[in-house]
């Protein structure tokens, strides 16, 4: 019987009749374990019926996932060939992800594809899911998914459903029975319903559980005891028989039990279902939930549950179809260490072949806990795949440790090549966490030793990392010299990748030297990684592409390389890449004058724990400009910005920090006499005029008498202004759509000019630069200066205009962003710009620090 499920079961209907009219949807089953998530959706495919191609699968608990375990289930029903496709499309997700939906979709009646528990998804199903979430749209397909609402569960929902437009996802939540339902269950079973609502608060398996036990007035005082007591009363042979389903996480294959229970199985196994603990799938068993399972697995001794599981993994060996992880499942459980050693590096490999490098990972950590008395060369093998998985994850200590072990064993074998290629790694790993010193001295050491050895690739890989680094520090001869190097090697070797890498690192430089060369170069990387798939050189040259657009001031192209970028990284799943990307449009949309926009964008970054140093970067430089400009507290932004110089005193640190020293200063705010030395700095490090140029008119600013110097090759608006021709360099700045740098080109102009750039910051909410420029003009005798901020943010000291101020009473009322966004009849994205402004103006970082501190200023 299924009670107070109507409602759900109403809109899942509803969407899988959008589904059969053309319009496809995701939808999200939430609720606790227990909740009866599975019992709804058999109810509702049973009531889809022949109208519907159904596909079926589901995620097990597995000790680490089963890469895209669920699409070959999903395949088995479409009577795909997967494992073929996947060999066919050598790993690459994406033509097989548009192979999946090619052959889901092309069914004569609508289709309905079910992953269960997707709170044991691996990274490359959630991939899937939010593949098939971006396209749906169009197609005939309804895609249901159920996950728990444990941390977990919540973790890869909003995973999975968080980069899927909003339109094309449905949540449906299942919440626990009312206590009415428990009493009505238990009135028909002659039990004490308020006993067991006490018991189990609504949870649908508890109450099921409760209700079937043996004892009619007195419930069992757990779940657990109420499945082991009713376990006790089956036969020793079909107990024994129960005790070895419990070893296979989510279902059993018969054709398993049979090899590891013999012919007297089916009768055992019969038994089992008549007592209601297993259900009977036809092809295989399985416990009524996984909670049942886990009281019965539990109970097992340790030297039972090894026996067990050693005897299920020599059954599914017989099978070559059973993937590599189910194997290592068993293979841990069973502590079979020679089989653990054998199967854990295949298992990570295919888990990396397909994406899953977070489980990748997973399979190299089994493998290393038991590689003492593997060779020294393997043990190496497995600590540099290790180290490869960690980087792409964002693990860069971990990847840098093993990198380092991995290291130390080449050392002792001798081998100059793959400890070379180590202590390449090692730069890069270094780079990465901000230590430039390390990554210079690792990359200097690689090459110093690949050099002793025979022209190879790992050589040219050498070169093109000191490239790199060199084109970072804006060392532009030698970046042109090693890159050179690495291309000629490379090219004689045919090694395109190496060949991307490197004409990227000379592109970036030539960028300063010969523009046309730059670009030409730069395009040439980013077509070969693309017809290559090389996505994180790929990532890469969308990246330098979109800088260099930028630093030449073509805001256009810029737009266009990071719109691109991020689609393919959000696509590919490099989570890395695209928030690198996104600090760069931060600081994109904030010189276009979309403040709130660059402030979301920066703090949807700079707020995920997770985020790496070097990836904070670009969203830390953009926030940092904006806090200042708005007067909100910079402080700990720019002293995070500082520790980069602190490690490695790199230009194209260096500029954007000092840059907004000496912004500080300006506005009477810092010592103008060290802006004005890093400035200094910044320029003797400039191996041209055109790097310097934003510098160049910081000092301007602080120190109108100062000598320019030479403008040769600087973008024009800068050029302009530093010869004195403020007026042409704010005209471009407008053609341009940058209001804060045309406002500050019309300060050097005449009353007028001056007052027009008043009119834009008090626009642009820079309140500081206002009043700054408020006190130049009654310096200079301008009379009837406007006042302040206009009425609408007059009402608040704090800046807020008047739709932030409406949603910051919407805030402290509690409603969500959707809420809100319905009351004012605004779009949820630009709510969530405009709480994401309120934030930063209360310099709060929770909307309940928000509504303390507009309270405290008696704002609300």
């Amino acid at each position: 019987m299924l009670l107070e499920r109507q409602a759900q079961l109403d809109q899942l209907e509803e969407l899988l009749a959008e589904a059969a009219r053309g319009r496809g949807r995701v939808a999200a089953l939430l609720g606790e374990a227990g909740a009866g998530k599975t019992a709804l959706v058999e109810a509702f495919v049973t009531r889809a019926g022949q109208h519907v191609s159904i596909f079926r699968s589901a995620c097990e608990d597995l000790s680490i996932p089963d890469p895209l375990g669920p699409l070959y289930d999903l395949a088995r029903d479409a009577q795909w060939a997967l494992p073929r496709a996947i060999d066919d499309r050598q790993g690459q997700r994406l033509p097989l992800f548009s192979d999946a939906l090619e052959v889901f979709e092309a069914r004569s009646r609508p289709g309905l594809l079910v992953i269960e528990d997707m709170h044991w998804a691996d990274d490359a199903t959630l991939d899937f899911v939010r593949f098939l979430g971006r396209r749906i749209t169009n197609t005939h397909m309804l895609v249901l998914f159920t996950a728990r609402t444990d941390r977990e569960g919540q973790m890869r929902a909003r995973r999975v459903l968080g980069e899927i437009p909003a339109g094309n996802v449905q949540r449906i939540e299942v919440p626990l029975l009312s206590e009415a339902a428990v009493l009505s269950l238990a009135e028909a079973a002659n039990r004490d319903g308020s006993a067991i609502y006490r018991a189990t608060a609504g949870n649908a398996f508890f109450v099921t559980e409760l209700l079937a036990a043996e004892s009619e007035m007195i419930p069992p005082a757990s779940v657990r005891d109420a499945v082991l007591a009713r376990a006790e009363r089956l036969s020793p042979g079909a107990r024994s028989m129960l005790d070895a389903v419990s070893v296979f996480p989510r279902r059993a294959d018969a054709w398993a039990l049979r090899g590891l229970c013999g012919v007297a199985s089916a009768g055992q196994l019969a038994e089992c279902v008549s007592n209601g603990l297993l259900d009977d799938l036809g092809d295989g068993y399985a416990f009524r939930h996984e909670i049942a399972r886990r009281a019965i697995e539990m109970a097992l001794t340790s030297s039972r549950r090894r026996e067990f599981n050693q005897r299920a993994l020599s059954a599914l060996q017989e099978n070559a179809e059973v993937t590599t992880a189910r194997l290592v499942h068993h293979a841990v459980e069973a502590q079979n260490l020679e089989a653990v050693r054998e199967l854990a590096p295949l298992a990570a490999r295919e888990a990396s072949r397909v994406g899953a490098h977070r489980d990748a990972a997973g399979y190299y950590e089994v493998a290393l806990r038991h590689a003492d008395s593997l060779p020294m060369s393997d043990r190496a093998r497995l600590y540099e795949g290790y180290a490869f998985e960690c980087h792409l994850i964002g693990r860069i200590d971990a990847a840098i440790e093993a990198q380092s072990q991995a290291r130390r064993l080449q050392q002792a074998l001798g081998d100059t090549l793959r400890e070379g290629d180590s202590l390449r790694c090692l730069s890069r790993f270094a780079y990465l966490v901000g230590d430039r010193e390390q990554a210079d001295l690792f990359g200097a050491q690689a090459v110093e030793l690949l050099e002793q050895a025979p022209a190879s690739p790992e050589l040219a890989m050498a070169y093109s990392n000191l490239s790199q680094l060199a084109m970072l520090a804006e060392k532009l001869d030698e970046t042109l010299l090693l890159g050179g190097k690495a291309v000629a090697l490379a090219e004689r070797l045919n090694k395109p990748e190496i060949i991307c890498h490197a004409l990227n690192n000379l592109g970036s430089a030539e960028q300063w030297l010969d523009l046309a060369k730059g670009r030409l170069h730069l395009a040439r990387s980013l077509e070969i990684a693309l017809v290559q798939n090389f996505q994180e050189h790929a990532a890469r040259g969308f990246t330098n592409c979109a800088c260099a657009e930028m630093n030449q001031l073509d805001l256009v192209r810029a737009q266009s390389f990071l719109d691109r970028g991020i689609a393919y990284c959000v696509e590919n799943d490099l989570a890395t890449w695209r928030d690198y990307m996104r600090g760069v449009q931060a600081q994109l949309l904030l010189r276009r004058g979309l403040w709130d926009d660059a402030a979301a964008m920066a703090l949807d970054v700079i707020d995920d724990a997770a985020t790496t140093a070097l990836v904070r970067y670009p969203s830390l430089v953009a926030l940092a400009k904006l806090r200042i400009r708005r007067g909100d507290p910079a402080g700990p932004v720019l002293e995070e910005m500082k520790r980069f110089l602190d490690r490695g005193m790199e230009l194209q640190r260096l500029v954007p920090y000092t840059a907004s020293m000496a912004e500080l200063a300006w506005l009477g705010q810092g010592d103008a006499s060290e802006a004005l030395r890093l400035i200094e700095l910044a320029e003797s490090l400039s191996p041209t005029r055109a790097m310097f140029a934003e510098l160049a008119v910081w000092r301007l600013l602080l120190s109108p008498e100062s000598d320019p110097g030479d403008t040769t090759g600087m973008a024009e608006p800068y050029r302009l202004l530093l010869a004195g021709d403020w007026h042409g360099a704010a005209t471009l700045w407008a053609r341009l759509g940058a209001p804060f740098e045309q406002a500050l080109a019309l300060l050097r102009g005449d009353e007028p000019a001056l007052r027009l750039a008043l009119d834009i910051f008090e626009g642009l909410g820079a309140r500081p630069v206002a009043q700054h420029v408020r006190a130049v003009m009654r310096q200079n005798g301008v009379n009837n200066i406007a006042r302040g901020p206009r009425q609408s943010t007059r009402a608040n000291q704090a800046g807020l205009t008047l739709r932030q101020m409406q949603v910051l009473q919407l805030i402290e009322r509690g409603f969500s962003n959707k809420r809100i966004a319905e009351h004012l009849t605004i779009s949820p994205k630009t709510v969530d710009h405009h709480v994401s402004a309120v934030l930063g103006k209360l310099d709060a970082i929770s909307r309940g620090e928000a509504t303390a501190a507009a309270r405290d200023s008696g704002l609300i």
